[in-house]
């Protein structure tokens, strides 16, 4: 049985991390821009990442007073 201020401080780290994640997936990391030319370059695999450990912390805060 977890206690109930771990499940609180997953359920934070979760939810923090999950958004984060989703951030760095949207916001393009580099951009170069000549004139009317423009191009974005952006490497999606720790945004991916992070977003699979917030969901897996989120999992473990509800699941984790839970009997299985």
């Amino acid at each position: 049985m977890m206690n109930k201020t771990i499940k609180t401080i997953l359920m934070i780290v979760g939810a923090v991390l999950l958004v984060y994640g989703i951030y760095t997936l949207i916001a393009p990391e580099a951009s170069i821009g000549i004139g009317d030319l423009s191009i974005d370059v952006q490497d999606n695999t720790d945004a991916y990442m992070t977003i699979g450990l917030g969901l897996v912390a989120l999992v473990l805060g509800f699941l984790g007073g839970k009997k299985v």
